[in-house]
């Protein structure tokens, strides 16, 4: 007996010890919590946030030293000659500080509207830029041009140059990093509306999105089985450019807005043969006045409302042709 007890205490050991398929099966469940968590909308921003970060600081560094650079060829062009030390000397010292300061102010205000996306409609900002960049540039070679200096203007030529490069790219490079985010938005609404709603501040309102009416099954029955679905009473027929508006719910107590008053705002706003494709957040955000981080929500649930009542038209235009072929066959 004590060797049976033997036996048995070894087959439970050999039975504890995980096998390569218990391995793998419990690395592909690590693999798949890190693969969700790198992909989610928040570790996205995070990361997004600091690549951001680093880029503005070397943008700012080197826009920095660049003008910098300037400075004293500036200051010997305004000073045209004048004693060091005497007034006119003094006061040209001014001159490139009062042109970099008017720049960094545009440069800092495109640093937040592009942040945000929020578009540049004057063309005066453009021009501010310009003109202190060619102001810089024509005072920073003037005298290398005047002596026939190749070699000076093309060392003179880069700091302004670089300058004016880094200025007009910063923004575009901002704007991109915050389609990035957005874009994680859209894609983990699409993947799963529900938890997409649940991130919002209220947890009771959870965004309600219908499921469409599937095509291929009354397209794939005869004529006869077609005819007979059309007297079922669960088809409806729903109008064509006929939006589906929700119930609005009433608004929480703290008056906070919450994401299905949007939706509901933003369904109410869309005007008739509107389609899914032309419903964008920046649309939302002027509809409804969402936030661009809530108006990627906005916008996917509106298009997959407007996609859900073309797939039930399109469903019930194709029973009432097959009705009406097989009401002619018959008669």
């Amino acid at each position: 007996m004590m060797t049976t007890e033997m036996v048995a205490a070894g087959n439970g050991k050999a039975e504890a010890k995980p096998s390569g398929v218990d391995k793998l099966r419990a690395s592909a469940a690590e693999a798949s919590q890190v693969r969700a968590l790198s992909t989610h909308p928040d570790v996205v921003a995070l990361r997004v946030e600091s690549v951001r970060t680093q880029v503005d600081r070397c943008m700012w560094v080197g826009i920095v030293l660049g003008l910098a650079f300037t400075m004293v060829n500036v200051q010997a062009f305004a000073a045209q000659g004048a004693p060091v030390g005497s007034l006119p000397w003094v006061a040209a010292w001014l001159l490139d500080p009062m042109v970099s300061l008017v720049l960094i102010a545009v440069l800092r205000a495109e640093q937040i509207t592009a942040r945000y996306q929020v578009s540049d409609h004057t063309k005066w900002i453009g021009r501010t830029k310009r003109f202190a960049f060619a102001a810089t540039y024509a005072m920073n070679t003037w005298a290398s041009f005047g002596h026939g200096d190749v070699a000076g203007v093309v060392l003179h030529s880069v700091p302004p140059v670089l300058v004016f490069c880094a200025a007009e790219t910063a923004p575009v490079l901002r704007d991109r990093l915050t389609e990035a985010v957005l874009r994680a938005e859209r894609a983990a609404a699409l993947a799963d509306p529900q938890k997409a709603a649940e991130r919002l501040d209220s947890p009771t309102e959870a965004l309600t999105v219908p499921e469409p009416t599937p095509v291929a099954q009354h397209a794939a029955q005869p004529p006869e089985l077609a005819a007979t679905a059309t007297t079922r009473p669960d088809v409806v027929k729903v109008p064509r450019k006929t939006a589906a508006k929700p119930r609005k719910k009433p608004a929480a107590k703290t008056g906070r807005k919450l994401l299905a008053d949007y939706v509901a705002d933003a369904l109410a706003a869309v005007e008739p043969g509107t389609a899914p494709a032309d419903v964008t957040p920046a649309w939302a955000r002027q509809a409804t006045g969402c936030s661009a981080g809530l108006s990627a929500k906005v916008a996917t649930a509106v298009r997959e409302s407007l996609a859900s009542n073309d797939t039930n038209l399109t469903t019930n235009t194709h029973t009432d042709e097959i009705t009406g072929e097989f009401e002619r066959k018959a008669a």
